[in-house]
């Protein structure tokens, strides 16, 4: 069994830090210089009007925003520095803060390895179910960022409501999500609330929170634009990430990455103050790299998570809250590659203290797939990084000084007290590693073969509800545009 402290959420770290403290200042003042020589261009006219009433150069006919420095300062400094993303019942509040730091699923990929037969389909609802349940189970991740798409869902309108549905009703755990459509964000925010018992409740404590995307290169579009707005307007927390690749939507190299990445997501918090002063806003970093000989964007490159850990500094820099990535992986199998890949972008960014990392646990081929057996494995992984974060304690108990000179030279240490009493919180131990020696009777199987194990395990289980069973009830009433979970995909009927 592992100590408590391995597995609190919120663990802090400053471990990584890829910019010298000039480099953090001087990417500060481009950032600056951009937004107010270059702007953004910004198709949403709330947004536009929000921007303009908050002192930023707007061209209506341009659908342009060039944004003065003391108006991006003054919306920093609004904007709070903590932000907790609450989690129902039992399950852990995230406090995203300074160098705190958890973990989360991510990415809103189309298709799933299927957990039957191992092929890739596309993910449908029955999948957003059972990401839910399988984090609700998973210690190290703290929150859930929906993180398939419903693909059987022929309405756009109807998406948003499906997936923080079968969110709600799987797991306690705080849920994120991007959304498709103002209608379905509206209907998303009014199934939140009756589950909260009101919408005052529910900016109280909130237990959802939304994504909305800057497109690089600095873009806020129509539909984004107006529901950041709509989000601000009502205190709910809203994430506003932006994406850059270096060679294509972003400069090649990492600086100019990294300053496009907080140029662009300072401009997002932007909007949210214009909009509402001390709104929940928080800075989003996913960017990457460009393979130049495809075009195609790199999930899995160790300078992705370079990338991020730097953009972490930045809003430490900015004492702003921070979504950033991590974890992910080119592979299309489970295998070597997509091991190693996402072990050491994960502990990277874990590492540089950036508070929420979305996308850390189950994803691959670029960001395009979930693989279940993938996100137990990375369920461990977050689990070493979590025993890094923790450190090393020294105090006269861990040192045990008074102990190595009563014992002396030569002496072992198996018996002592000391060792029985630290033994089981000093190391990590984990669940799926096979640490036993070849043909020992417990050399039992593979980390692959025990992730499937657990995953089994958990799908065949018998479901049940996490919402009430009255405001359930409601919720379907209320939407009849929410799709049960389709049982051909392998979970076992709801009771």
């Amino acid at each position: 069994m592992n100590d408590p402290r391995h597995t609190q959420p919120g663990l802090p770290s400053t471990l990584y830090r890829p910019l010298k403290p000039g480099d953090v200042t001087k990417i500060a003042d481009a950032a600056f210089d951009v937004l107010e020589r270059a702007g953004m261009a910004v198709y949403s006219k709330t947004a536009r009007d929000a921007l303009k009433a908050a002192g930023c150069q707007v061209d209506d006919d341009a659908q342009t925003v060039r944004m003065p420095r003391s108006v991006v300062e003054d919306a920093i400094d609004s904007n709070p520095s903590s932000i907790t993303l609450y989690g129902r019942d039992d399950s852990p509040d995230c406090v995203l803060e300074d160098s705190r730091v958890h973990y989360g699923t991510g990415g809103t990929a189309i298709y799933v390895l299927d957990p039957d037969t191992g092929e890739r389909r596309p993910s449908t609802t029955a999948d957003v179910a059972l990401n839910a349940r399988m984090v609700e189970q998973l210690e190290n991740i703290h929150l859930f960022t929906i993180n398939v798409f419903p693909n059987e869902i022929d309405e756009k309108h109807d998406i948003d409501a499906n997936r923080f549905f079968h969110a709600l009703d799987n797991t306690t755990r705080h849920i994120m999500g991007g959304i498709y459509s103002m209608e379905g964000c509206q209907q998303a925010v009014e199934m939140a609330e009756l589950v909260a018992g009101g919408a005052d409740k529910l900016r109280e404590r909130p237990f959802v929170s939304f994504i909305t995307l800057i497109i690089s290169p600095f873009k806020i579009d129509d539909h984004y634009g107006e529901m950041t707005c709509f989000l601000a307007e009502r205190g709910l927390p809203v994430v506003v990430p932006t994406e850059p690749i270096c060679g294509t939507t972003a400069p090649v190299t990492l600086a100019g990455n990294v300053l496009t990445h907080i140029a662009e997501t300072i401009g997002g918090i932007t909007l949210v103050q214009a909009v509402n002063r001390g709104a929940p806003g928080i800075c989003g970093s996913v960017g990457s790299i460009t393979n130049l000989r495809t075009m195609d964007h790199v999930g899995g490159a160790v300078e992705r998570g370079m990338i991020n850990a730097a953009v972490a500094q930045m809003a430490q820099h900015f004492k702003l809250p921070l979504y950033s990535t991590a974890g992910t992986t080119d592979s299309k199998e489970v295998d070597t590659q997509a091991a190693y890949e996402s072990a050491m972008s994960s502990l990277l960014v874990a590492m540089s203290g950036a508070n929420y990392i979305h996308d850390i646990a189950g994803l691959m081929e670029a960001d395009l797939t979930v693989a279940y057996e993938k996100l137990v494995i990375d369920n461990e992984i977050l689990g070493m990084c979590q025993r890094v974060l923790r450190g090393i304690e020294v105090n006269d108990e861990t040192l045990a000084t008074e102990l190595l000179i009563e014992k002396g030279p030569a002496k072992d240490y198996i018996a002592e007290p000391h060792t029985v009493e630290h033994m089981r919180g000093e190391f990590f131990q984990p669940t799926l590693a096979n640490r036993a020696k070849r043909d020992s009777p417990d050399d039992t199987g593979g980390a692959i073969d025990n992730a499937r194990a657990i995953v089994q395990r958990i799908r065949t289980a018998k479901p049940t509800s996490c919402l009430p069973a009255d405001v359930r009830e409601q919720i379907l009433k209320r939407f009849p545009n929410i799709q049960e979970a389709d049982l051909a995909a392998g979970l076992a009927p709801r009771v």
